[in-house]
């Protein structure tokens, strides 16, 4: 800082402590609006208490005040935490202003600062108001939040407290540490080390359910180069090498994690910790009992984990092991049933007195639905002594049949208009009461414009206290998303019933529309701007359209939108829009109302309902009936086409490595001669690493008969579930399938994807897109399959994850559905130079499909494998298929 700027500032200072010092306050406040908590400690300095309490007094009003529409950022709230602490009397009062969830604390900074002030104050309670915010922590509370509250308490030599949250953000803490540290990170087990609150976290860190997902993060490796999988169970193991934690804490709190069940992806952490552990022969034998139960009872990957440790203990009960085997052998899990039958092989051939005892038991797997383990048990239990027959093996072949799904029902009717005040107020709680992102919001804002036109008054009052209490999420605009609509839907509610200040909103709102629209277009410009080359057309659509109710809101006479769906999946019937059209009069609709309600109309609408908007003699009824004869927005020219990664950001950019290298997307463009006027048709494909998050789930309900320009759009958000494994990415796919319209190319790469996914519950979703699509006639399984292939001989999707939701779609119906796809995928598979893993799987799938439909299919490359020499799973498998399509 120079001389003179130094000079300037502690003139400030002092002008500011001669103004407290005098009764005002109205500069200090000010300081705390900027966020310069600094100043705001500067001007405290010197005080009385009696003029500490009289600021605090006024302090507390002025928060309340302004807490109902202020959200406080960093830098605000730690200015107001300094202010709060150095003013007011006792924690409690201090807790009820910092324990707002509008209130966001700066970490360590705020701690620190926090600090000081209450050294020069005399304050002795931190400790009592760490504690208080601490019991008012809730999955709203920030990890910053946690670091102000930990560093309070440390200063204090007070034990942390150990509810669940407070280990939650304990451990987000511990894996994004120092954020203001501008030098190298200090590794993990070394912060582990000298973490105070190590001994007590520990044993909670395999109680609070959900938390082994939290455990999985990764660590920049020595020297910012590359990355450490897996930082906390590894630093963990070093720890117990070392001395530092109990091994046996480490051991029963995960096995016994493990037992009391978890998600799939929680419990990866446990295992993880366990193989790095690498319990002895005697630490497993002391806890034989209870690797046994995970065998028969846990997850296929921890029931692996517990089968591998169990394996090459010497002296294991041979009673116990085949009362498990029993439970075992069933189990769908095709890689864990092989590895026990050839436990029990082995078992049997060093058991010789026990040997048909043992075959008995080997023989259960001969039910098994997976032919090749069937075929396996049978040879085995043959081997040693005993027939299968004679346990009632059925034939593998069932009648031959094609997909039994049901059709899918229409979709239904929208839910009726909100008219009342109360439901209104119920569904913007419902809105901003949760996570932000994912939610059509059309029912509130058309109930909103027809409630506010009436009594906007009212609907202010009512708003307004569900306004402040919303999520976080919807506290402001996140400017990392280039999506986020948070700050503009809060805005417009706040907008309804508003007075103060009603000709600068009008104005912003007005400019903001006025920026959304190009008026002085060329034929080849999109009329709807692009002011983000990010943002898809869909969504730049969405934000014209709130930035349009935003000017109108508080206009008498208006009965609701235009736009207002009357169909659950988006879709609006023409002849309702014909009457809304006729209802408005001469008045005439706001533009982007209309023409999101022009893209919600059916494609194939007769010209009757046309000549009744031309009847309407109005420019909205012109222009609806031209929209109709033309045919409305036409199908797009779609091309595959390949993506790359966003370009870096900076020197330093960490994420940058993590994308993958390249993607298969889809490229719009519009029909030759088609004016693409909002630009909907024009698409290249997203840079990787642009993330839509949950606002990819509106976008089926702008296009509702349009499936394919959505899937376009989409389609990166779907890819990343696969290819980096993201989540919720394909949780769109099922909206799709309730939509309209040919998919093409992109709706089968959308679905390819999603069957690809890294977790369950997007792979679940594509299964339900698929069979609900397969059920009406409208799934193109040879274009999906053909797709699918060739993105796992591309190594974009792992076949292995594909394997699962394929099977389940067989078992529900849909065989020749999935016997088509797999006879389009095989092609490529079976071309790749390295087979991909799950190949034998997927094989297996095809031959008890095909068997099952009695279809041949021939499949380009099967009979080169099938006829390669040696005992592989993967020749016996292509043989076996080969086979069956030679009888079908």
């Amino acid at each position: 800082m120079k001389r003179a700027e130094r000079f300037e500032l502690m003139k400030s200072t002092v002008r500011r402590q001669r103004e407290l010092a005098a009764g005002g306050t109205s500069d200090l406040f000010d300081v705390i609006r900027t966020g310069s908590a600094e100043l705001v400690t500067a001007a405290l300095a010197g005080l009385s208490e009696q003029r500490r309490r009289e600021i605090g007094v006024e302090l507390t009003a002025w928060f309340r005040e302004r807490d109902r529409s202020t959200w406080w950022g960093a830098g605000s709230g730690t200015a107001l935490a300094v202010a709060v602490v150095g003013c007011l009397p006792t924690a409690a009062k201090a807790a009820a202003v910092l324990g707002r969830t509008s209130v966001t604390l700066d970490g360590d900074r705020a701690a620190t600062l926090v600090s000081a002030v209450a050294r020069e104050r005399g304050v002795t309670w931190l400790g009592d108001l760490a504690r208080r915010l601490a019991g008012k922590l809730n999955q709203q509370a920030g990890t910053e939040r946690w670091r102000f509250i930990a560093a309070l308490l440390r200063a204090e030599g007070a034990a942390p407290p150990t509810d669940d949250r407070s280990v939650q953000l304990w451990l987000s803490a511990v894996e994004f540490p120092d954020r203001h540290r501008r030098d190298r990170p200090v590794p993990l087990v070394d912060r582990l080390r000298a973490d105070p609150f190590l001994a007590v976290m520990l044993p909670r860190l395999f109680e609070v359910d959900g938390l082994g997902a939290q455990m999985m993060f990764d660590e920049v490796g020595p020297g910012g180069q590359g990355w450490e999988q897996h930082a906390l169970p590894t630093a963990l193991a070093q720890l117990a090498t070392e001395g530092v934690v109990d091994r046996a804490v480490l051991i029963d709190g995960s096995v016994g994690r493990l037992l009391r069940g978890d998600r799939t992806a929680a419990l990866r952490a446990f295992t993880t910790l366990l193989t790095a552990l690498a319990p002895t022969d005697a630490e497993i034998t002391a806890r034989a009992t209870d690797y046994l139960r995970l065998l028969s009872d846990a997850p296929a990957p921890v029931a692996t984990m517990a089968q591998k440790a169990l394996r090459e203990l010497p002296d294991l009960e041979v009673e116990a092991i085949l009362d498990t085997s029993r439970e075992v052998l069933p189990r769908p899990d095709k890689t864990l049933v092989r590895a026990q039958l050839t436990w029990l092989d082995r078992l049997a051939r060093r058991h010789r007195d026990r040997a048909v005892q043992i075959a008995e038991v080997i023989a259960v797997a001969a039910d098994h639905p997976a032919v090749d383990l069937r075929d396996r048990a049978t040879a085995l239990a043959a081997r040693h002594g005993f027939t299968p027959a004679a346990a009632g093996i059925g034939p593998a072949l069932v009648r031959p049949r094609g997909d039994d799904l049901p059709t899918p029902l229409p979709a239904g009717p929208a839910p009726a208009p909100i008219t009342e005040l109360d439901e209104l107020a119920e569904e913007v709680a419902a809105l901003l009461g949760t996570q932000s992102q994912g939610v059509p919001p059309d029912r509130v804002l058309d109930g909103l414009v027809r409630l506010s036109a009436a009594d906007g008054g009212r609907v202010r009052t009512a708003l307004g206290p569900i306004i402040e209490r919303r999520h976080w999420s919807w506290g402001n605009e996140h400017r990392y998303d280039p999506l986020c609509l948070c700050e503009v839907v809060v805005d417009v509610l706040n907008t309804a019933g508003a007075t103060n200040s009603q000709p600068r909103r009008r104005s912003r709102w007005e400019a903001l529309l006025a920026a959304v629209r190009r008026t002085d277009r060329a034929t080849s410009t999109p009329e709807l701007t692009v002011t983000d080359p990010r943002v898809p057309a869909a969504h730049r659509l969405l934000r014209a359209r709130l930035a349009e109710i935003g000017a109108h809101v508080n206009e008498p006479g208006h009965a609701g939108l235009l736009a207002a769906p009357t169909s659950a999946n988006g879709a609006l019937d023409p002849l309702a829009l014909v009457e809304r059209l006729a209802a408005l009069g001469d008045r005439p609709p706001w533009y982007w109302d209309l023409t999101q309600a022009l893209l919600r109309l059916p494609a194939d609408a007769d010209e009757a309902v046309a000549g009744k908007a031309a009847a309407l003699g109005t420019p909205a009824g012109e222009r609806l009936a031209a929209w109709l004869r033309d045919g409305g927005l036409p199908q797009p020219v779609m091309r595959p086409a390949t993506a790359v990664r966003r370009a870096r950001k900076g020197s330093y950019d960490w994420e940058f490595e993590r994308l993958t290298a390249k993607r298969i997307l889809v490229e719009l463009r519009p029909p030759d001669g088609y004016d693409d006027r909002y630009g909907l048709l024009t698409a290249d494909p997203a840079p990787i690493g642009v993330e839509y998050g949950g606002w990819v789930n509106l976008w089926p309900s702008v296009l509702p008969g349009h499936r394919g320009i959505v899937a376009a759009y989409v389609l990166p958000a779907v890819a990343g579930t696969a290819d980096m494994d993201q989540r919720d990415g394909a949780a769109v796919l099922p909206l799709l399938a309730e939509s309209t319209g040919a998919g093409g190319v992109a709706l089968n790469l959308a679905l390819a994807y999603g069957l690809g996914a890294r977790h369950g519950a997007d792979r679940v979703a594509a299964l339900d897109a698929l069979l609900g699509l397969a059920g009406a006639g409208q799934l193109d399984a040879v274009g999906t399959g053909e797709q699918l292939g060739r993105l796992v001989a591309g190594q974009s999707v792992k076949l292995s994850r594909a394997v699962e939701p394929l099977r389940d779609a067989a078992l529900a119906g849909a065989p020749l559905t999935v016997w088509r796809l797999l006879a389009a995928a095989l092609p490529a598979l079976l071309a790749a130079p390295t087979p991909p893993r799950g190949l034998p799987d997927l094989l297996t799938l095809a031959t008890e499909t095909a068997s099952t439909t009695g279809v041949r299919i021939e499949v380009p490359g099967l009979d080169v494998v099938a006829g390669r020499g040696g005992s592989g799973r993967l020749v016996t498998e292509a043989g076996r298929l080969h086979r069956v399509l030679g009888t079908a």
